[in-house]
């Protein structure tokens, strides 16, 4: 029995080899011929020609590069069709009078600059873009710091490392959730005890209405500021794992402080990641959705927007909003990363 069986095994076996040798592999060649000798493209030794009259020459390098770009073909489909196509035809609609229409889909009649010159001087919207500024500008800085200090702390030889990790990346997935608006609802995201005090009503008191106003709505949101340090601390926290220890210890035989070893050692250590976490902080605050707030009041003109209503102005004047409110995004990035940069360049002088 064993032996019938050997025998069909091998009989099979070398019958699918025929047929991959004999009928198979005269199909795959004819094919890899069309394919790679047509009218459009050619391979020819060390060249491949399109059209046979654009030539180019194949490397090393741009073999590689090409394996490269077959491996992320598909993430570079998606993102042309579902960032970049929505991303460029936003910005042509800022330049547009567009409404949505159930039969007849989006409408839009172009007029210029009015969407941005009407935004720019919207009474309603001049407030929130300061506040958001102002907030933003001072809202970066704390959690920066804080996300440091929590990662310096958490990097200390201590028990239970892990368990420290996960209390803070946890606000991190509330804040993606339900939970959060619910949070914002209960009055549970600001410390009442910091935001009456005597000292912070007459600092809010005696400054101007611009300044006052980002500190004050910091104030009654600054549980929820600090939520946005879950991630950078864990970034903080993977950058000083890379120090070398022997590294303090020299500085230590040297009679250097913490303080000292603080600020030539771990500081420096730490300084790109910095940048990285002051672009995800700026992005992540700017993304949330508050109500009233800015992104919201784009909703409602985009949502609401109909030809005949004339306080929802429609599809362009919430895309001449979103894009107003990304360059002042790019413009604070540019501002702390700006700052770090020029620091940096004299300590080098």
């Amino acid at each position: 029995m064993r032996s019938k069986i050997t025998k069909l095994s091998k009989s099979l076996g070398e019958f699918f080899y025929d047929f991959r040798i004999k009928k198979l592999e005269p199909i795959f060649k004819k094919i890899k011929y069309f394919l790679t000798h047509n009218f459009i493209f050619r391979i020819e030794g060390n060249q491949i020609s399109l059209f046979r009259f654009l030539k180019i020459k194949i490397t090393n390098r741009r073999r590689e590069s090409s394996i490269g770009y077959c491996f992320i073909f598909l993430w570079l489909i998606g993102f042309l069709i579902f960032t970049a196509y929505p991303l460029i035809y936003s910005f042509f609609l800022t330049f547009q009078k567009a409404f949505f229409n159930l039969q007849t889909g989006i409408t839009s009649n172009a007029v210029g600059f009015s969407n941005f010159k009407n935004v720019l001087s919207d009474a309603t919207l001049l407030p929130l873009f300061g506040n958001y500024i102002g907030k933003t500008i001072l809202a970066v800085p704390i959690i920066i710091v804080f996300a440091i200090l929590i990662a310096i702390l958490i990097n200390q030889p201590i028990r239970g490392k892990g368990l420290f990790r996960t209390i803070f990346f946890l606000p991190v997935v509330i804040s993606t959730g339900p939970v959060l608006g619910e949070l914002i609802l209960q009055d549970a995201t600001s410390l009442p005890s910091l935001s009456k005090s005597a000292a912070t009503v007459s600092i809010l008191n005696n400054l101007p209405v611009f300044i006052a106003r980002p500190i004050s709505l910091l104030f009654n949101s600054l549980l929820l500021t600090l939520w946005y340090a879950g991630i950078p601390i864990l970034v903080f926290l993977a950058g000083l794992q890379k120090i070398n220890k022997e590294i303090y210890e020299a500085a230590s035989v040297d009679g250097a402080s913490p303080w000292d070893t603080f600020w030539k050692i771990t500081l420096p250590s730490i300084k790109p990641l910095i940048t990285v976490n002051i672009i995800y902080v700026v992005v992540s605050m700017s993304l949330y959705v508050e109500a009233g707030g800015i992104l919201d009041l784009a909703k409602l003109h985009m949502t609401n927007g109909t030809p005949d209503n004339l306080f929802w102005k429609g599809y362009g004047y919430a895309a001449a909003i979103a894009w107003v409110y990304f360059l002042m995004m790019a413009l604070i990035m540019l501002l702390f990363i700006g700052l770090l940069s020029i620091r940096r360049r004299r300590r080098i002088r």
